[in-house]
Order: C-alpha cells, then structure tokens, then sequence
C-alpha cells in the first residue's frame, strides 16, 4: 500500500478555543475511514511537540469516535492566559491552523485522486 505524507488539514478540519492557560483543539475527520489514521498519527506526544515552543506542558487527548473526532487539551498553552499574554491571539483561536499543518503519513487511497501529491519519478 502506497503511503504518503501530507498535512493533516487533507483530511479534517479543527476548532480552537481557550480557558484560562488552557488550550482546546478538537479535530475531525472529513471521512470514517480517515478516522483510524488520524487517531494514529496525531499522538499527544507530537501535539506536545508542536506547541512546546509556546510553553505547553502536558497534553490530554480525548477521542470522540462517533463524531470522527478528537479533542486536544494542551496544558500552559497560552502564555498565562487572555489577562496575562502578550501574543497578538492571547486566546488561541488560531491554534487549530497550526495543529492542521501537522505533516501526518497517510494510504494515498484516502486522497482524492485529483489533490494526490505527483509521484516521484526519479
């Protein structure tokens, strides 16, 4: 089976939200079968990973299989929070749009033939 790596907005899409220096991230499938591979390529452990860089400490995730979902809540996330922050989104609004460019190995069978990436013919 053919696999390829793309990023993970290919086959979900996500909303952000925030409390206190909490930071919420759900993600969902667009497809069921596309479920199972989202559920192994987006670990807590790389979710961690992408965030880190913004203080995050701990990551919990919560899966929702009958909304081909998942949900991330990401610990010290938002630099103290609304009141404390200084980033232009003290709120994390746009946090998903990170999560989503999360590069993620897929079966090219999930993708639709028209937006597969080309094969390498070297």
């Amino acid at each position: 089976m053919e696999r390829v790596r793309v990023p993970l907005n290919r086959l979900a899409h996500g909303r952000s939200g925030d409390k206190g220096n909490r930071q919420n991230i759900s993600v969902i499938a667009y497809r069921e079968d596309a479920y199972p591979v989202l559920v192994r390529e987006v670990t807590e452990a790389r979710v961690l990973d992408l965030f880190r860089h913004r203080g995050a400490s701990a990551v919990t995730r919560y899966e929702l299989p009958k909304l081909l979902a998942m949900n991330f809540v990401i610990e010290d996330a938002l630099e103290g929070g609304v009141n404390a922050a200084l980033a232009l989104d003290t709120h994390g609004k746009t946090s998903a749009f990170r999560l989503l460019s999360l590069e993620i190995e897929v079966p090219a069978s999930l993708l639709d033939p028209d937006t597969r990436p080309p094969e390498n013919t070297d």
